[in-house]
């Protein structure tokens, strides 16, 4: 069995035994750190090759600025962390369009990063070996969604079909891969088909012959009408996805813990896979500031591993190592949520699910 089979039978074993913990936020990490535009360009990216601002691009970190990405990883992993996730939630060719990187650019930042949080996973784990940690490769979001229009006076119009989603993902995946994850994270998903246009690609790539990882499928709801931005419940997203047969299924961002609460109970009925959730640490004030301190977090997110429905926490957007010790000292001890029966149903979606008994 190769190192890398041998730390995803032990994530495996883990998740049995207690409630893992991810990292927190790195955006507001990065902020706090009064990182400059030269931080971001490095030697690398030049103002005449790469013009505009450079500066707010924190996966590029990955390549100028790799000593802050680890200590980062080192930060969220001492608070507790089970696992950490690459700084790579913006680095497809598509996302970095914005800052016109090449192709080999946005490879590099994948293989780095995956590196960079692999390396951070392997040094803790040799120090604390009754506590093997793990590098979750971090998929985003894309700035282009396949299931809405770009123009609301155009209800065809896309700036991307699928073939463009997918050849983004399967380049960024790949990547990720060779660079030594130890599993998947799409996350923040707001346009469902998007995320099945990543898991096509891990598909595809397994069927050639590369590793095969497990997936960890994290959507967004964005409002209080409990859907989606593409416009499916809870249910239906778990409909639209499990074919997948991912190793845990959740919901993060847009939503503080106390907000996020009914829609994890949801999934947790009928997930018959590992349930996990990143709130935010609560609504962002006037300023886009996030002001809910530690133990509140964790007091919120404490109550759901009292109440079985979690089997994976962790924190998102303006959480900290500070918030991520919380979470750790409040689910110590407490058992993981025992994942649903699986049914012998078909189950289908669009915006609403299907069931047939």
């Amino acid at each position: 069995m190769t190192d890398r089979a041998n730390r995803i039978s032990q994530l495996h074993s883990s998740a049995k035994d207690r409630i893992l913990l991810l990292d927190g936020s790195w955006g507001v990490m990065f902020q706090r750190m009064g990182l400059e535009e030269a931080d971001y360009r490095g030697d690398r990216f030049d103002e005449e090759t790469y013009p505009g601002q450079m500066k707010g691009n924190n996966d590029i970190l990955c390549l100028t600025r790799p000593d802050r990405v680890s200590e980062l990883h080192d930060a969220y992993f001492a608070a507790g962390a089970d696992i950490s996730e690459t700084n790579t939630f913006s680095a497809t060719t598509i996302a970095q369009d914005d800052y016109s990187l090449d192709l080999q650019s946005v490879i590099d930042i994948n293989f780095e990063g995956a590196k960079l949080a692999r390396e951070a996973a392997d040094r803790w784990t040799d120090k604390e070996p009754y506590k093997p940690r793990f590098a979750a490769g971090s998929i985003g979001p894309l700035n282009k969604m396949l299931s809405m229009s770009s123009d609301v006076n155009d209800p065809g119009a896309r700036e991307v079909v699928f073939d463009d989603v997918y050849r983004a993902y399967r380049q960024q995946i790949e990547a990720l891969n060779k660079g030594g994850v130890h599993l998947y994270l799409i996350e923040t998903i707001t346009d469902t088909l998007n995320c099945k246009a990543a898991i096509k690609a891990i598909m595809d790539l397994e069927s050639e012959g590369m590793e095969k990882l497990p997936i960890w499928i994290s959507g967004t709801i964005t409002d209080r009408s409990g859907r989606t931005l593409s416009g499916q419940t809870v249910e239906a997203f778990w409909n639209s996805v499990r074919h997948a047969k991912p190793f845990a299924i959740g919901f993060n961002c847009a939503l503080g813990a106390d907000l996020m609460r009914p829609h994890i109970s949801a999934i947790s009925r009928v997930a018959d896979t590992l349930v996990a959730a990143y709130p935010n640490a609560g609504l962002p004030n006037e300023m886009g500031e996030y002001d809910e301190q530690p133990g509140e977090t964790a007091g919120e997110v404490g109550k759901w591993a009292q109440d079985g429905i979690v089997n994976i926490l962790g924190g998102c957007c303006g959480t900290t190592p500070d918030h991520i010790e919380a979470i750790a000292k409040a689910i110590e001890g407490v058992k993981p949520r025992i994942p649903a029966a699986a049914g012998n149903t078909m189950r289908l979606s669009g915006l609403e699910p299907f069931e047939l008994a």
